[in-house]
């Protein structure tokens, strides 16, 4: 999976379509991220005898095929790319061939 732990991402489908923020947490094994403030659901939480059930509000994992990158550069939606740099193999922005990492 090319994304990671905090990547600027922008979702560009589904009902958070537009929203941007920074990857929390990447579900490798099920190819899903966890994306801050978008995908909100609300989550019953059962009291514990210490008064801290309710309502609370998280954000849900979305497929990694929902989010797409923002280029550094152009602030746009961009694909990822690899190059190698000396003897190490880096991320880059197809858009503007600038580095991610």
């Amino acid at each position: 999976m090319n994304l990671k732990v905090g990547d600027k991402v922008v979702v560009i489908a589904g009902s958070s379509k537009g929203k941007e923020g920074t990857i929390k947490k990447v579900l490798k094994q099920e190819n899903r991220v966890i994306v801050e403030g978008v995908n909100i659901v609300k989550k019953h939480i059962k009291d514990n005898g210490q008064g801290n059930g309710g309502i609370i509000e998280v954000e849900a994992p979305i497929h990694r095929s929902n989010v797409s990158i923002i280029d550094p550069n152009t602030k746009k939606a961009t694909r990822i790319g690899h190059t190698m740099n000396k003897d190490k193999k880096i991320r880059i922005a197809r858009r503007s061939k600038a580095s991610l990492d």
